[in-house]
């Protein structure tokens, strides 16, 4: 009889020890997913910044555009800021009636202007021109349907200078906020980024 309560005794206390050394375990376990969960919470937080800080320095890149002031066909003067503050998206767009790329590269342009006018996308040209008829003449034939500028000066002209104009066509894409975010879009190009501006 004493043989068996001593079994007894020995068997409570070991199943009394693997009861607490389960809790233990089990606390232990708790324990470290608690500290996972927070790696992961602080993981997700420091991407989070990370993405915001670099967009945030890929905005602060971005080279704002320089106004431009030059007579439209009409002889009065108008700013190209005008119609980027009224705008989505603004394009400048270099180019001459004696141009032959240029003359080459305006139904891509038509197509954009045609396509997104309406959703917040206008033209400002600026022509290298000094024949005002010859001007005049190939934005009639050329069906250019937006705002026109020039000083009627060549390659001297001052908005070809001041954004530092080599070669032509040439051009420049501002956003709403005065920022050239593309340049130099050619051919489907500028169809192709003008959409996918808008979209964002």
């Amino acid at each position: 009889m004493k043989h068996f309560s001593w079994i007894f005794a020995v068997a409570i206390l070991f199943f009394a020890s693997c009861g607490q050394q389960s809790k233990n375990n089990a606390s232990e376990a708790g324990a470290a997913n608690n500290e996972a969960e927070v790696s992961e919470v602080a993981a997700e937080n420091t991407n989070e910044t990370g993405a915001a800080e670099n967009e945030t320095a890929e905005e602060a890149e971005l080279q704002q555009f320089t106004d431009i002031a030059l007579p439209g066909t009409d002889n009065k003067v108008f700013k190209v800021s005008d119609y980027v503050a009224k705008n989505k998206l603004t394009l400048i767009d270099f180019w001459a009636s004696w141009c032959g790329p240029c003359r080459a590269e305006m139904p891509y342009v038509v197509k954009a202007y045609s396509a997104f006018h309406k959703q917040g996308f206008e033209i400002v040209g600026v022509s290298l021109d000094q024949d005002r008829e010859a001007w005049l003449n190939a934005i009639r034939d050329l069906q250019l349907l937006w705002p026109q500028m020039s000083d009627l000066k060549g390659w001297e002209c001052a908005g070809a200078q001041a954004y530092g104009v080599q070669s032509i066509p040439a051009n420049v894409l501002i956003d709403q906020k005065g920022r050239i975010v593309a340049s130099d879009l050619r051919g489907d190009a500028l169809y192709r980024q003008v959409e996918k501006l808008l979209a964002e």
